[in-house]
Formats: C-alpha cells, structure tokens, sequence
C-alpha cells in the first residue's frame, strides 16, 4: 500500500522542539509528498504532518469531522498551534465552520488543483470549467483514486455519464516527471479526452506552509 494511502503520522525530523513549539500540520494524504519536500526544502523542522487517508479525496463528506477529531487528538497530544493541510476539498463550507470553532487555519482555496495552479491563476482560467484535472498523485493513482471508485472497471459505459461533459485533462504536474506525463496521458486517453500539461510546482502550497507558525 503507498504510504499516503492510510493514516499516516510523519514527526519532525528534529526533536529539539517541544510539542507546543511545533505545528501540527493536519493534511490530506494526497498532498504528503508535496508537504515533505516542502517542510525538507525550507527546513520547517517545526512541522509534525498527521496525513488523512488520501480516499476522502473521493468522499468528501468524510474531510470535516475527520480533520475535526484530529484537531482535538492534537490538542491532547500537548499540540498548541495546528494548521489544516486542506482547501475545502468538496466540504462545501463545513471544513471552514470547523477551522472557524476550532479557531485555527487552512490552506486557502477551493481545493488543491487550484492552490497548485496558484489560487489566482486558477480563478482566471474561465475554459476550466470543461477540464477534468490530475496532480501527481492522482496521475500516479488514477486507478485507485478515479477507475476503482467510480466503478468504471466494473462498467466502463459509465465514462460517459460522467465524463461527457469534460473536453480535456489537465495535469498539473508538482514535479517534472516523465513517467508520471506518461501515466497522465494514457489517464485523458483512457477517458477519451484531449489532453495538457502544465507545471505548476508546488504553486501556494508553499507560501501556506510557510505560514503555518
């Protein structure tokens, strides 16, 4: 099983800092890579990352109470500063009701293609709203996280009533990676869809991070 496919608890990598120093990072699994390099890169050594299962990337209404707990396992774990690694991710607003009760913050944005892109780039790209996007991740688990949830392995005529609508994949890559254009390609050629790519890096990911002190 990858390693951002479960519950996953990552600590700093230093243990001079106390647990009140630090920041719990609370964050989906499908962003964990992304976080460690960022958290390695940057030297945030504060940053203790508990991942939430990456498959509530595919039930969205799991995201609010699950962060919800974890903020308070947290707090009796001695953390006094916690930042949601989350944009609303498909909570429709109840994420942000729960940051809002627990006053604590998360990352900006509607979801995380967008805060890749960069929140603002994203929000201007009106000939989005037909494109179906990939991160590294999800190039990296389209069968797992897209195919297999959807069930289009076990009925494959599905693809049109839920891809009908969408006229290309985007990937917006976090890494340049070959294998992983490959593995998007062969995505948008699966779902018959034209298909694009764009690095992004880590876009604001970065910048939140950064302020999560």
């Amino acid at each position: 099983m990858d390693v951002v496919d479960a519950e996953l608890q990552l600590g700093s990598p230093s243990n001079e800092r106390t647990k009140a120093e630090k920041v719990r990072v609370i964050a989906c699994g499908a962003i964990a890579r992304e976080v460690l390099a960022i958290r390695q890169t940057n030297g945030l050594d504060h940053i203790d990352l508990l991942c939430l299962p990456a498959i509530w990337h595919a039930h969205p209404e799991k995201i609010a109470p699950g962060v919800e707990q974890a903020i308070a396992e947290a707090r009796a774990e001695g953390f006094s500063r916690i930042f949601v690694g989350y944009a609303d991710c498909g909570t429709g607003g109840l994420l942000d009701r729960v940051c809002e009760r627990e006053g604590v913050e998360r990352i900006a944005g509607p979801h995380c293609y967008s805060f890749f892109a960069g929140n603002e780039a994203f929000a201007a790209k009106d000939d989005d709203v037909t494109s179906f996007f990939l991160t590294d991740f999800l190039a990296r688990q389209f069968r797992a996280f897209v195919i297999e949830p959807l069930g289009l392995d076990r009925h494959p005529q599905l693809k049109d009533m839920y891809f009908g609508n969408y006229k290309k994949v985007v990937y917006l890559s976090q890494v340049e990676d070959e294998a992983l254009q490959q593995k998007a390609k062969e995505a948008a050629d699966y779902l018959g869809l034209a298909y694009e790519y764009r690095f992004t890096g880590y876009g604001d990911l970065t910048g939140e991070l950064l302020r999560a002190r």
